[in-house]
This record gives structure tokens, sequence and C-alpha cells, in this order.
């Protein structure tokens, strides 16, 4: 991750490098792209059905959001311009990814 906040004078409101906070929410986008389609595929084949298959998700979900923090060293306006970015970014866009390969995946292992 690239900082996205630059020096400025004491006091002052930090200055976002645009270029950078865009690199870092593709950055967010990406890993949680990545992590949906992980996820979707160990919950089909280990059989996560119903209610229990979406809170899998939203925990994996949460632990990249923490692992997210904890590469920032808790430092989140460096990076981002809001706490939102590192905790909400891609969850929703992920869940399709995730719903897709979690049914592809429990059809081929469990029904097939």
């Amino acid at each position: 991750m690239a900082a996205a906040a630059g020096g400025g004078f004491a006091g002052d409101v930090p200055i976002i490098h645009a270029d950078n906070l865009v690199s870092n929410v593709k950055s967010v986008n990406y890993s949680r792209t990545f992590l949906s389609i992980i996820s979707g595929v160990v919950a089909g084949i280990w059989g996560l059905t119903g209610l229990m298959g979406f809170v899998f998700y939203f925990i994996v979900m949460m632990v990249a959001s923490l692992a997210l923090l904890v590469k920032a060293k808790f430092s989140v306006h460096t990076y981002f311009d809001s706490w939102n970015r590192i905790i909400l970014e891609g969850v929703i866009g992920g869940l399709m990814s995730f719903v897709l390969f979690w049914t592809f995946a429990y059809d081929i292992v469990h029904i097939f």
C-alpha cells in the first residue's frame, strides 16, 4: 500500500494523493474479490448451506478487514480517506463472487 496522505504543516488537514488512494482502493477490491472466490470454493467443499455459508463469508471479510488494519498499522488515514474504505469496500461486490463459486463448488463436490 502506498501512503495516500502527504505531509503538511502541523495542524493542517493532510493532503490526500488521489493516485495513491485509487491504488490502495484497487488493492483492497482485488484482495476482497480473491478472498471471496477462495472462501466460496471452501464453503462449497465443506458443504456449508443456507445461513451458515453467509456467516462464513462475513467472518472471512471481518478477518480480511482486520488484516488490512494490521497491514496499515491501524493508521487508516495515512492510506485511505475514511474507515469505510478499509472496513466495507468491496464486501457487497465480493458477495456475488462468493455465491457463484460457493454454489459451483458445492454442486461439483456434493451433487455430481
